[in-house]
């Protein structure tokens, strides 16, 4: 069921005409890592002032507060280039373990955030008033700089793991009776723009 899905997702007529422009994929992927770069950043901040070793010229309340809604932004963003880059090749995703530790990663950042988010997050004025930083700030910030890491690195090896090739993927279109293997469907769009030239 879950291949079916991949599959009927990929070969939408949404992903396989953004899948078809030559240039989309390498912009939305190029958009998608400044994003995250930006976004990793205000993440890092956030972490180290909850550490004490960064930004201690600021509150704690400050920063968090201070960053949040840009965070926020930057999530969504970042969000939204990662599920058009995975429509994109959702198949070859979808078989890939980098992705899904990538995925494991992204669960234990939500557990993390509910966990942290009354005590840490959504009380940092309390936490200024502290005589020095709580070790729950402080776990908070170092969990999260692990997690996120995680997610970095995950997403780093998606790009240089290939999933086997024994999931081979049907263009579904009428003018199409090729067959190929998932790591191959990011050609597709290239031979087909130049044989249209």
């Amino acid at each position: 069921m879950i291949v079916t899905f991949l599959r009927w997702l990929q070969w939408t007529d949404f992903f396989s005409t953004l899948r078809d422009w030559l240039y989309s994929y390498p912009v939305i992927l190029s958009l998608h890592m400044v994003a995250m770069s930006v976004f990793g950043g205000l993440i890092l901040v956030t972490d180290l002032r909850l550490l004490g070793v960064g930004a201690r010229t600021y509150s704690i309340s400050d920063v968090i507060d201070g960053l949040r809604n840009l965070k926020r932004v930057g999530f969504v963003f970042v969000t939204t280039c990662g599920v058009l880059l995975f429509g994109c090749k959702a198949d070859e995703y979808g078989f890939n373990p980098w992705f899904r530790l990538k995925l494991v990663f992204f669960v234990l950042l939500v557990i993390h955030h509910w966990v942290f988010r009354g005590s840490v997050y959504s009380n940092a004025a309390a936490l200024d008033s502290a005589p020095q930083i709580p070790g729950r700030a402080k776990l908070a910030g170092g969990l999260s700089l692990l997690l996120w890491f995680g997610v970095i690195c995950a997403g780093r090896g998606i790009g240089y793991l290939h999933p086997s090739l024994e999931h081979g993927i049907t263009d579904p279109r009428p003018d199409s009776t090729q067959v190929m293997p998932p790591v191959a469907t990011e050609s597709l769009a290239l031979n087909r723009a130049s044989s249209a030239r």
